[in-house]
Formats: structure tokens, sequence, C-alpha cells
């Protein structure tokens, strides 16, 4: 096997894993989307929610667009690499360059911004008790959704169960509270303090907390295989031209 037959199998390989990754991103942002029962539908329904969430309650949106890109590469990629088209090489090129200046430029951008990122996080919890109190147990559309979202994530409310305090579901029921706020049969004030159950911001920090290194290994390698990518590519484009 010659060098140039080494890196068609590479560039392959490679654009495979992409075009992948681009199908599996494209699946998750469609089913962000879909998914009504989502913390994040769950956050779109707060009455006077910062503008801010507008952008964060895009997020569906923003995964299916990348996903979409990254099977437009993968089929660059993969088609150039077959056809030995250095006019798809060139594109795959120029598209993986600009999707991995997109990425650092958005890591610094969360570096820098996390002090405005912790301010909204701090008035989603104003506004997201504030539903809570007002709507929870009266209000289908915010009821089904939160405990939805307490079931999936073994949580209860927003900070802690005192977040239902005083809410239609707690007044109604003798100053109870929901039965994912509990392990016990009555979930009262007692039990639930007791229990340990987190809330649903809390649960979700610690779950970023623990797969850190998980996420930072997995963004490395996206990393690494982008570059790996560019270079294999640059490298048939030029040993093609030289034929």
């Amino acid at each position: 096997m010659d060098c140039f037959e080494f890196l068609k199998i590479m560039m392959f390989l490679f654009n495979g894993v992409i075009f992948l990754a681009g199908g599996a991103i494209l699946g998750v942002g469609v089913w962000v989307k879909v998914d009504s029962s989502s913390l994040l539908a769950v956050l779109g329904k707060i009455e006077s929610a910062p503008p801010e969430l507008d952008q964060l309650l895009n997020v569906g949106y923003l995964l299916i667009a990348v996903g979409g890109v990254l099977l437009i590469m993968g089929f660059l990629g993969c088609c150039g690499a077959i056809k030995e088209s250095r006019c798809m090489l060139l594109l795959f090129f120029v598209a993986v360059l600009v999707v991995f200046i997109a990425e650092v430029a958005g890591a610094i951008v969360v570096l820098v911004f996390k002090p405005l990122a912790e301010n909204l996080v701090s008035q989603l919890g104003e506004k997201a008790v504030e539903a809570i109190k007002k709507h929870y147990g009266a209000n289908p559309d915010i009821t089904g959704p939160w405990n939805a979202t307490m079931d999936g994530l073994n949580c209860c409310g927003f900070y802690n169960y005192t977040d239902f305090d005083n809410s239609p579901f707690y007044n109604d029921s003798g100053m109870t509270y929901p039965k994912e706020c509990c392990t016990n049969i009555i979930c009262n004030s007692a039990n639930a303090a007791t229990s340990n159950i987190t809330g649903c911001l809390p649960r979700m920090i610690k779950l970023i907390d623990d797969n850190i290194v998980i996420i930072g290994a997995v963004a490395l390698g996206i990393a690494a295989l982008e570059i790996a990518a560019m270079a294999v590519s640059m490298s048939m484009y030029r040993q093609i031209g030289a034929k």
C-alpha cells in the first residue's frame, strides 16, 4: 500500500466518524425540540423569563444545524476521497476549518461570559420558583413537564422541595409535596427534608461536574480528529494535483 492509498483510507475513516457524529447530534437536536417534557420545555413556559433564555431554548436548532453541517462535511470528505476530487477535498477543508474556528471561539465565549451565565441561572431560578408556586398542581402545562423532569433526573423542584411551598398542589393536598420529593409514601416537610433528594438545577450541575473529564476528553478528541482530517485532506489535495 503506497502513501496515497493510506491517506485515502484514513480520509474515508475520519469522515465516516464525522458523518456518524453528525447524524447523532442531529438526532439529539430533533429530540430536544420534539420532547415537550424536557427541562428546556419547562423553562420555556416561565412567564416574564429573561430575554437571554430565548437563546438557551434555541439549543435544539443549534444542534440540528451542527449535525447537518457535520453530515455534509462527512459526505464531502468521503466522496472527495473516493472520487479523488480536489474540489470536494478543498470544500471539506474549508468547512472543517470554519467549524474548528467556531468551536475555539465558542469555548472562549463560554469562559469569558461565565459570570453572565451564572446571573442568567439566578434569574431563571427566581422565575422558575415563582411559576411553581403559582401554577404547579393547577396548570397541566406546568405540572406535567415538571413531573417528567423530576422523574427523569431524580430531583425535586428547581432548587429543593421548598419551591413547592404554598403552590396549588401544596395547599390542595394538605401541605404535602410531590411524590418525587420523598422516598416515603406521605411526602410532608419532615420526610422531604430527610430524603435528601436534591433540586433539578443542583442535579444537572452535579451531572456535568461528574462527567466533566469525559466531556473534555470528547471535546479534545473531536478537535484532534478535525485537525487530522484537515491535514489528510490537504495531503490528498496536493498529491492529486501532482498526478
